[in-house]
């Protein structure tokens, strides 16, 4: 199923890929990178290697897109990520998808996304914002937490973007995309919005990036780990772009 809409956006759309068994079925919920500004959830090194992997063992694999820069700059991206992940797991049982076997992935700027959603997790479940959903079947609004087995961030250097914008050099367009506020900096910096235990958390990261992937990765595992979070760095001796087709 392609293009499926869950808001008014172009961007704010899914693609859902099912297995040949569909009752109860476990969901890899994965967002695309671009830095921010480009990229597609039907890309082949977004989608190839990990759907056809994944819907083969029994998985649905659920492909998000978002809005992008200009449209909205990254705490909004996570919003959008956040929207789409309730509106997937509402309709879970539409596709024989489970909602409580969620498993959220996410690549370069998507990675960044799904880890500052996931630093978000207390908010995202307890709150109840937003968490108000039209139940079609039953034509009935309902009231869901958005909870998740766990995260896999494949190589994200973004976990600080405080440290990052307050370095001697740091990436050109970073300054395009996070701009020059601190407050903004920090909402956007998964390290600086982790405040509780979260769900399991995955940081792959590439040794051969020399822009801090791994010790970003690192900073973050340590600090979920001090907050009773199972979590843990995976470093493969990949490119940031095979580190995304290979895995």
């Amino acid at each position: 199923m392609n293009d499926v809409a869950y808001a008014e956006h172009k961007n704010q759309m899914v693609d859902v890929y099912l297995p040949a068994v569909e009752e109860g079925a476990p969901v890899i919920f994965m967002v695309h990178g671009g830095m921010w500004r480009i990229g597609d959830k039907s890309s082949r090194s977004v989608i190839q290697n990990k759907m056809k992997h994944w819907v083969n063992k029994g998985f649905i694999f659920i492909s998000v897109n978002y809005r992008l820069l200009p449209d909205a700059r990254p705490v909004e991206q996570m919003k959008d990520v956040e929207k789409a992940l309730l509106f997937s797991q509402n309709q879970a049982h539409l596709c024989g998808g489970s909602l409580s076997k969620f498993i959220l992935m996410g690549r370069s700027a998507g990675a960044h996304l799904v880890s500052l959603l996931s630093s978000s997790y207390a908010r995202s479940v307890f709150s109840g914002l937003g968490s108000k959903v039209e139940n079609k079947v039953e034509n009935k609004v309902e009231n869901v937490a958005k909870s998740w087995l766990g995260t896999i961030a494949i190589d994200s250097a973004a976990y600080d973007i405080v440290k990052i914008m307050n370095s001697a050099k740091p990436p050109r367009f970073y300054k395009k995309v996070f701009g020059s506020s601190l407050d903004y900096w920090k909402a956007a910096s998964p390290l600086h919005m982790l405040t509780s235990k979260i769900p399991p958390f995955l940081a792959i990261c590439s040794t051969q990036r020399d822009d801090g992937s791994c010790t970003q990765a690192s900073s973050f595992v340590d600090k979920a780990t001090m907050l009773v979070t199972m979590a843990e760095v995976l470093a493969v001796n990949l490119s940031h772009r095979q580190a995304s087709t290979s895995l």
